[in-house]
């Protein structure tokens, strides 16, 4: 039977759908295989960010805002202090491993992929000590409900430190799930399983508990992980000597972790210096707003996590051309996006914080000051990594120590006063500057517009 004009141009636009759709999953081009990628660990990110919202929401009904608090102010610490104690191996795996592969020097790749997480593990090992020494120093000028969670939180490190290292080996090899399902899905589930655990059992679920079920969650997650990844290596790379080019990669991973602990700097201060004027209780309401907000920053990190070794590799292969256009479709895919989650959820906001208890939508107002700073930052895309991958971490490290004082002196200033908002605040401001010192540093450094609104070629 004869179609008519309307069913036939109907059948004709589905057909065009269906092949671009399977174009686009069977496109092996660098822009399609980062979308895909980048699609990936946005999915993971929104399910681990489930995981971890609804985690929350558990942890404060359960603990009350004021144990809540201490947990939050304790974990902050954990991400601050976890962020950095691999001294930059992580990071630098996406540089060092497409520039060994590019060059077919496999011993060395080897090398890179065994040492570097020895020595995260070995360096992490070496700061949590340390940290567990300094708490026990300082305990007669700390609260004492913040004492034994932080001793607790020392035994964390090692554990991030290699969790961390894998995550950027998996990413660095295109494996996304393995990268983030653990950290940002399985972990969360056995969180929620060992708390919910121990509340059915009736033990009491203040901080000190609540630290002892992250031990447990954080190692379990890891070591799973390191079977998985040895595992899959072990199919993908040959076996061969191992050449350790030790004094490269820290000369090249020190100054990465410079900027990334400035960068952990500016996204914590104000959690831990609104505990030093404020009550546990505040804390806990400014961070469930932060928590929401969470999301756009998936977006950023999604990005990043695809994108970073691909900016390695055109830069080790002399094609400007293609890293200009690259990185402003990463811009692009980083900004939408961004405005998009945000629109969402500062409508619904005011429930979504409901959801944690009673006081929480005090916080309500946090978000709109915290969303400008976000928005301001994804307005550049991933740009840290395209300057880090360039060999311009210094001036990249700079650009966060700057904004990291900025935020510190705002925080000091204005959080007696006005409390979580001037923590918001100054946020917020510290964000908006640093985003414009990057795309200034940019274009002079290396000649290119990241901005939104910026071509490629300009």
């Amino acid at each position: 039977m004869a179609l008519s004009g309307s069913e036939h141009t109907s059948a004709l636009s589905y057909a065009g759908a269906t092949a671009r759709l399977s174009r686009w999953f069977t496109d092996t081009s660098d822009h399609s295989l980062a979308q895909r990628l980048a699609s990936t660990v946005f999915l993971i990110r929104v399910l681990g960010a489930g995981f971890a919202f609804v985690t929350q929401i558990v942890l404060a009904r359960w603990m009350g805002s004021f144990e809540f608090g201490i947990y939050v102010y304790v974990w902050t610490w954990v991400l601050l202090l976890g962020g950095v104690v691999d001294l930059g191996l992580a990071s630098s795996a996406q540089r060092f491993i497409p520039e060994y592969r590019e060059r077919k020097a496999f011993a060395h790749l080897r090398g890179f992929l065994a040492g570097s997480r020895w020595l995260a593990v070995g360096s992490a090992l070496v700061i949590a000590l340390a940290g567990a020494l300094i708490v026990k120093l300082l305990a007669p000028w700390l609260d004492d409900y913040t004492i034994i969670p932080l001793c607790l939180a020392c035994a964390i490190l090692p554990a991030y430190a290699l969790g961390n290292t894998q995550d950027v080996i998996s990413r660095a090899h295109d494996w996304m799930g393995l990268a983030l399902a653990p950290a940002f899905i399985v972990r969360q589930f056995l969180l929620v399983g060992l708390v919910g655990g121990t509340y059915a059992v009736g033990l009491p679920l203040n901080a000190v508990t609540v630290m002892i079920a992250a031990i447990a969650a954080v190692w379990t997650t890891v070591l799973g992980q390191l079977v998985l990844l040895n595992w899959r290596l072990g199919k993908h790379v040959e076996r061969g000597p191992k050449a350790y080019q030790t004094r490269i990669w820290f000369a090249t991973a020190l100054p990465i972790v410079l900027v990334e602990g400035f960068y952990l700097l500016l996204a914590h201060t104000d959690v831990i210096l609104l505990e030093q004027f404020r009550p546990p209780n505040e804390v806990a309401f400014y961070y469930a707003a932060a928590k929401i907000l969470a999301l756009v920053v998936f977006i950023h990190y999604a990005i990043s996590a695809t994108t970073a070794h691909r900016f390695s590799r055109y830069h080790v292969a002399g094609d400007r051309a293609q890293l200009a256009a690259f990185l402003a479709q990463s811009i692009q895919w980083t900004f939408w996006p961004s405005v998009a989650v945000t629109a969402v959820l500062l409508i619904f906001g005011r429930p979504l914080l409901w959801l944690f208890g009673e006081g929480f939508s005090q916080g309500y107002h946090l978000m709109f000051i915290l969303a400008i700073g976000l928005l301001a930052r994804a307005a550049i895309g991933p740009v840290e990594r395209l300057l880090n991958m360039l060999g311009e971490q210094r001036i990249c490290a700079l650009v966060y120590a700057g904004a990291f004082v900025l935020n510190f002196l705002l925080c000091l200033t204005l959080i007696p006063s006005f409390g979580a908002a001037g923590a918001a605040t100054a946020t917020a401001t510290a964000l908006v500057v640093e985003s414009i010192l990057l795309f200034v540093v940019t274009k002079r450094r290396l000649g290119l517009h990241v901005f939104v609104w910026s071509r490629a070629g300009d």
